[in-house]
């Protein structure tokens, strides 16, 4: 590479785009456009970063492999960035095996991050989790990186100290990068940590819990109602109600009423929506109360009383029922949207392993509720939350 080539590469190293941009913005030749393209990238003009990069893989042709290969890395960052979640897996997969092969070994192991990544963004913890394993860099920016994406596995499964220390090592290496994104990326990961996660509901008491309280709400032997994975556990023994939400919502209600007892008629109101009880009701209500005292076997009796069912945890002193923060019909997607990137309503639907027509239905929804808003028209429409936005 030439001096202007390789003074574009250092700017872009130190997280300076604009400083790239000056200095290869009107030149054509491969290693130029493919530059350009991760400035813009870092500035967030992903449509035009993509189209330059995939100039460049052509430009450069099957003669420079390597060339083409960190092109192909390059836009499937600019793919994530964008959450355009679709795009193809394999093609980053044979990238990396391209650049292992010829030697480049910090590009194969920032491959392997942005496949990390990927997997994250649609819930494959545990593949994640096997990719970060092998994870070996001498750099101090992929080395902050990659202890975010193990401080995210962490907290996702509930695993507070782990999270803090690998957040700690990030900080760590981020002060040795001097990389101003890099470091404002660790503090909000930290500030996040810190923050309340769920709500704790029972006893007639509600009250915030952090991630570090909520790890240990689930590792001790209280009986607990979690309604944000639709389980009843007791340390690491759980039943799942996730395709019997009738029965969870009773098993819901009853948690947390414990240890009062709760009406048939409320039962009945709040897990079949009634607003006029009748005898089929009440027949349906014993019905789905023997069902799910079979489901707690072990965990808890469902006991009736004169006026209606009370929950006796068996074994446990107390019974507790773990709540999201925010609750609404449509807290998954907006859940997501508060990323502070701009989602595609397929994208959406692939994190969250639903239909695209329901996400829109929920995004729709959201929008009346002035929580989202959208950006660009037809294949280029993306959504974020909007900032104060209540759902």
């Amino acid at each position: 590479m030439d001096a202007l080539t390789n003074a574009a590469a250092d700017a872009l190293a130190a997280g300076d785009p604009l400083g790239a941009l000056r200095s290869v913005a009107l030149r054509e030749d491969p290693p130029a456009l493919a530059l350009r393209g991760i400035a813009l990238a870092q500035l967030g003009e992903f449509p035009r970063a993509r189209a330059l990069l995939r100039r460049a893989a052509r430009a450069f042709g099957a003669r420079a492999p390597m060339a083409r290969a960190r092109c192909v890395l390059a836009e499937a960052e600019v793919a994530l960035a964008s959450r355009d979640l679709a795009w193809p897996g394999k093609a980053l997969a044979a990238a990396r095996e391209v650049l292992q092969r010829h030697g480049d070994a910090p590009n194969a192991a920032h491959a392997r991050l942005l496949e990390a990544r990927h997997h994250l963004l649609v819930g494959e913890l545990d593949a994640a989790e096997q990719v970060l394993g092998v994870f070996s860099t001498d750099s101090p920016t992929q080395t902050a990186t990659h202890q975010l994406l193990l401080a995210e596995i962490a907290v996702r499964r509930t695993h507070a100290e782990v999270a803090r220390r690998a957040l700690d090592r990030a900080e760590q290496a981020a002060r040795v990068a001097r990389i101003p994104a890099l470091t404002a990326e660790v503090a909000r990961a930290h500030r996040a940590l810190r923050a309340p996660v769920a709500r704790s509901l029972g006893a007639g008491r509600t009250r915030a819990l952090g991630l570090d309280e909520v790890e240990t709400l689930l590792a001790s032997d209280t009986l607990v109602v979690d309604a944000r994975l639709h389980v009843v556990r007791v340390g690491t023994d759980q039943v799942s109600f996730a395709r019997r939400p009738v029965l969870f919502t009773l098993a819901r209600a009853l948690g947390e009423a414990w240890p009062r007892e709760v009406p048939r008629d409320a039962l009945i109101a709040r897990a079949f929506a009634a607003r006029v009880v009748n005898a089929s009701h009440r027949a349906r209500l014993r019905v789905e109360v023997t069902r799910l005292r079979k489901s707690l076997a072990g965990f808890a009796r469902l006991e009736a009383t004169p006026g209606g069912y009370v929950l006796a945890p068996l074994g446990s002193p107390e019974v507790r029922v773990l709540a999201r923060l925010v609750e609404s019909p449509h807290a998954a997607v907006l859940a997501l949207l508060t990323d502070g990137e701009a989602w595609s309503s397929s994208a959406l639907a692939l994190a969250l392993g639903t239909s695209q027509r329901s996400v829109q239905r929920a995004l729709d929804a959201l929008r009346e509720m002035d929580a989202v808003r959208s950006l660009g028209q037809g294949r280029s429409l993306r959504w974020t939350a909007t900032t104060g936005g209540d759902a």
